[in-house]
Formats: C-alpha cells, structure tokens, sequence
C-alpha cells in the first residue's frame, strides 16, 4: 500500500515539473522565466477616459506580480505586454416599454501584444472587449470610477488567462 502511495505521489511530483510552475492561479510559467514587462497602454479610443490607461495599465502589473512568481522589469522583461484601448462607448443596452433607456452598457476594448523570449509560440496580438452595464438613469459621470474598476478587472484577467493559463 505504502509502495503505490509513494509510486503515485512520485509520479505527481514528475507531472507538474515537466509542465512548468504553477501557481496558486493556476499558471503555467517556465521554470526559467524570471521577469516581465508592461507597458504602458495607450488609449487610441474616440473618447477617452483620463484614469483607462494607467488604471489598466497598473492592474496588469499587479495581476502578475501577485499571482505568478515573475519579477516586473522596466523592459525586456522574459515576457513582454504591449497594448492600446481601442475602443471605449457608451450605449443603451436595455429600453423599457416606453422607449426610454433602462440600462446603458459601457464596453471597452483593448488590442494586447504578447511577446514571450521563452517560448515564441506562445505570442499573440489579440483583441479583448469587455462590457458592464450602469442604470441609465445615473450618469456616465458618477459611475465611471466603478465601472472602469470593473471593466478592467475583466480584462485583466482575460489577458492573463491568455497568456498563461492557456485556455
């Protein structure tokens, strides 16, 4: 009994060395990447919101300082983000039943560059889009703060499941 646990944990233990380091979320990084990079994202949407950019921009950093074991360089890094808001808009999502807007949706969307010195197979260029929706009967103005929070904890995690968790 004791021979087969020892077999199967052995066997485990060879499992998940061969595929790289995992972490607590789940992503695969090689054992010898150390570093990443992120810069800063541009926004080249029509209309701009002036925290977007360094508020996704930061999230990006901070989602891989705190869920892999890389270490933010200010360039070159192992793995390299690049990117731009492309888009940003605000629309009726919902009207209700005499025309009026019942819900407006705000979308965001942001083209990321993935580029990776460890294994170049892995880089992409993608378009990532998310949305949230506010009451229409607030304005743009009180909600932005919140729905920009949430938009781009979306899209972070869209990038980093992309770059790492590969699904």
């Amino acid at each position: 009994m004791q021979k087969s646990i020892l077999g199967l944990f052995l066997f485990c233990l060879l499992l998940l060395s061969s595929c790289g380091v995992y972490t607590h979320s789940g992503a695969s990084v090689p054992p010898d990447a150390k570093t990443f990079s992120v810069a800063f994202i541009q926004n080249t949407a029509s209309i701009v919101a002036p925290t977007l950019s360094q508020t996704l921009t930061e999230k990006l950093k901070q989602k891989f300082i705190n869920e892999t074991s890389l270490k933010l360089t200010q360039e070159d890094g192992d793995f390299a983000f690049s990117g731009k808001i492309t888009d940003y808009k605000v629309a009726p999502a919902a009207v209700q039943g005499n025309q009026a807007n019942a819900v407006t949706r705000l979308t965001v969307s942001i083209e990321i560059t993935f580029e990776s010195n460890k294994d170049e197979t892995k880089n992409f260029k993608e378009v990532f889009s998310r949305n949230v929706d506010f009451d229409a009967s607030l304005s743009l103005a009180s909600e932005e703060p919140r729905l920009i929070t949430e938009v781009t904890a979306m899209l972070v995690q869209d990038v980093f499941n992309k770059a790492f968790i590969n699904w």
